[in-house]
């Protein structure tokens, strides 16, 4: 990944909490035929190691882990897209005292890479399901849990999928949001962005460029 140093991002917490937040990674790992890349929703377990440790779960019909399994040295690689939006030269305070400016992209990724284990135990695989599940069912008022379905059913569903599970040996981070603009483009580009739709992507956008924008608001 492409990553001038001003869009470097190299806190743990604000890594790993994008993972959380947005913990759908894209997996891709090499193959005879070429890369493959398979969206799998992750678990992080940030207490492993010094980067942390992924854990998820494919179909076992997806022969993505079959490849995995044969190459257990090889690195594979987890995108994670967190906010993202387009940026309007229309924002920037410079626009109006210049007119030299062009359209941007701004957005916020974290790339993991590491060896992927593939596990095939059914306490493994509960346990998985069980984290992955409490994870995003914890904000509902009634959330749904494994132990709702019949256990014979749940006994069929795990022997249709796999573990995977990976120990991170490298995670990087890359926060296109602005910082290499003035201040006041930034100012600009915090509260254009604002004014958008309350739910939409721009508003997580927003609160990373303020990080920058010099006005000390988050």
């Amino acid at each position: 990944m492409y990553l001038p140093p001003h869009f470097a991002e190299t806190d743990r917490s604000i890594l790993h909490s994008l993972i959380r937040a947005h913990s759908l990674g894209l997996l891709i790992s090499g193959s005879e035929d070429g890369p493959l890349a398979d969206p799998v929703p992750f678990v992080l377990d940030g207490d492993v190691g010094p980067h942390g440790r992924l854990q998820a779960h494919v179909a076992r019909a997806n022969t993505h882990w079959k490849h995995i399994a044969a190459n257990p040295e090889a690195t594979v690689l987890v995108v994670f897209q967190g906010a993202d939006s387009y940026i309007t030269p229309s924002w920037y305070e410079t626009k109006r005292e210049t007119g030299k400016v062009v359209p941007t992209w701004n957005y916020a990724m974290v790339q993991v890479r590491g060896r992927c284990r593939v596990i095939e135990d059914t306490v493994w695989l509960s346990q998985q399901i069980r984290a992955l599940t409490s994870t995003h069912e914890a904000a509902r008022t009634e959330p749904w849990h494994v132990d709702d379905a019949p256990p014979r059913y749940v006994e069929v569903q795990l022997r249709g999928i796999v573990g995977l599970e990976i120990d991170i040996l490298d995670i990087t981070g890359k926060w296109k949001v602005s910082q290499n603009r003035p201040v006041a483009d930034r100012v600009g580009v915090a509260n254009g962005l604002s004014a958008g739709e309350p739910t939409s992507s721009q508003q997580g956008m927003a609160a990373m460029v303020r990080r920058f924008d010099g006005t000390g608001q988050v």
